[in-house]
């Protein structure tokens, strides 16, 4: 890929966030668009070597729309100004009442990439699910947090959703209380894009989602739930 016109794009595209100059300059979007799915194609593709249930996802349904949702949006600017896409199995970016973890990346106009995977403000049933997981599966929680390739990565889970005091009904004493609180179990990590080597891109992002693995399969081992109606 491209990945400094990707950026140049992406760069005149927060300073022109409107609907006229996006217009105008949609033949170079759709060309940057097409190269993007050929990155997503060959990053499933590698990550199936890996995670056999990504194996058959459908590319074009992995790749967010550059177009926002704007409808209760203070913000009123039409685009985002980064590309992006989400790989889960069942073509699902968004966890259902199943529950799953989300492969993620995105590209920045500044030139950052960001990469990670996890579940990122899943529904409330789903996230009591979880919270209930990581106490009843204590040990195997912990083992995943210590995993050599997440922590060598990533460090921690990310603590940037967290609520203030533990949720109804856990143990303020609970030796995991902090990761009780959390509103999302992801991981991610932000790095400079080569761009002088845009073919390291996807070896880069299919070794680093790798990292997360044991993330995603500890994720996958969360009990089903039904969501309960109304």
């Amino acid at each position: 890929m491209h990945l400094r016109d990707l950026t140049q794009f992406l760069s005149e595209l927060s300073e022109n966030n409107n609907r006229p100059w996006f217009i105008m300059n949609k033949p170079r979007y759709d060309i940057l668009r097409a190269e993007f799915l050929e990155v997503v194609t060959e990053l499933i593709k590698e990550l199936g070597t890996f995670d056999k249930g990504v194996a058959g996802c459908d590319p074009k349904k992995a790749m967010f729309r550059i177009h926002r949702d704007v409808r209760f949006a203070k913000d009123k600017r039409p685009y985002k100004t980064h590309f992006s896409a989400g790989i889960a199995p069942l073509n699902k970016r968004r966890p259902s009442a199943a529950g799953g973890p989300t492969y993620y990346f995105h590209i920045e106009a500044d030139g950052k990439l960001l990469f990670g995977a996890g579940e990122y403000l899943p529904p409330s049933h789903r996230l009591k699910a979880i919270r209930e997981h990581v106490v009843n599966d204590a040990t195997g929680f912990q083992k995943m947090l210590k995993n050599k390739h997440l922590r060598a990565t990533y460090g921690d889970l990310q603590f940037e959703d967290t609520l203030q005091r533990p949720p109804k009904g856990v143990d303020p004493d609970h030796p995991l209380v902090e990761y009780l609180k959390l509103k999302s179990y992801f991981v991610w990590v932000e790095v400079p894009l080569l761009l002088n080597n845009p073919e390291l891109l996807v070896p880069q992002l299919a070794s680093g989602m790798k990292d997360a693995f044991a993330l995603v399969t500890w994720l996958r081992g969360v009990p089903e739930v039904v969501q309960e109606e109304d």
